[in-house]
């Protein structure tokens, strides 16, 4: 039975996370099956958004502890392929070109959290929880730290993994955890209008302004600025880039 569920909108992909009985908990099989997605949703030029949520009461609950029982004893590099899988999916969604937007509702704990805080948008409902408490059955909150650390700042995160305490959705948002949190009865309302948004944007605008986002991470200042001033150059080569400005000039004339 596939874990996630994979739907096209218009100009909006979704991936659905398809195992409530399990409160969507990711295994071996569901990394794989999220890796593909995002690399279809990737190569389709006709995609310019993705959007990930789920079904059941929660959007995730982290690793499924089941199937790392039935594995508990197996060699270290079935380990480490189970390991590498996810953390796959959360390179697979800083490299991909479109935008991703987490629909988070309920609880996204450990890996579930990484989950959505490796994505560039978390819209959450004002009732989600968010938490990292590997560290109460003697794991380690691992691949998560990554973008747990460029979210909320070192101490902050390390309060996070180190106690595994779980934050409400308002708490989250303060942390920076969160892009936005939205009410309860407007929820799929607001989400929809959020994806809708990005999806009526400029694509090519909105792949150079994501990679250059991620890009200076590993930039300093003069070099953050280089790389800026080579994705104005490619913004401005671009028919979006020149249909704009043309529009906004009309426009301007138009009301003088």
């Amino acid at each position: 039975m596939n874990r996630i569920r994979v739907e096209r909108e218009g100009a909006v992909g979704r991936i659905v996370l398809a195992r409530p009985e399990k409160k969507n908990a990711l295994d071996e099989q569901a990394a794989l099956e999220l890796d593909q997605a995002l690399h279809e949703f990737g190569d389709d030029p006709g995609v310019h958004v993705v959007l990930l949520t789920a079904q059941g009461d929660d959007f995730c609950a982290g690793a499924d502890l089941a199937a790392l029982e039935a594995m508990v004893d197996a060699a270290p590099e079935i380990h480490r392929r189970d390991a590498q899988a996810l953390g796959r999916v959360f390179t697979s969604l800083r490299e991909l070109p479109q935008p991703v937007v987490a629909a988070v509702r309920g609880r996204a704990l450990a890996g579930g959290a990484g989950l959505a805080s490796a994505c560039d948008l978390v819209l959450a409902h004002e009732d989600a929880q968010f938490g990292y408490p590997e560290v109460r059955v003697g794991f380690v909150p691992a691949m998560v730290m990554t973008m747990l650390r460029r979210s909320v700042g070192e101490k902050r995160a390390f309060e996070l993994v180190a106690t595994g305490r779980v934050v409400s959705a308002r708490e989250a948002l303060e942390l920076g955890l969160v892009s936005r949190v939205l009410t309860g009865a407007e929820f799929d309302a607001q989400v929809d209008a959020v994806v809708q948004q990005l999806a009526r944007s400029a694509p090519n605008a909105l792949h150079l302004t994501k990679q250059l986002f991620y890009a200076l991470d590993r930039a300093g200042f003069h070099e953050g600025i280089a790389l800026g001033v080579e994705a104005n150059v490619a913004a401005r080569a671009t028919d979006d880039f020149r249909e704009g400005v043309r529009r906004f000039v009309r426009r301007r004339k138009d009301q003088s």
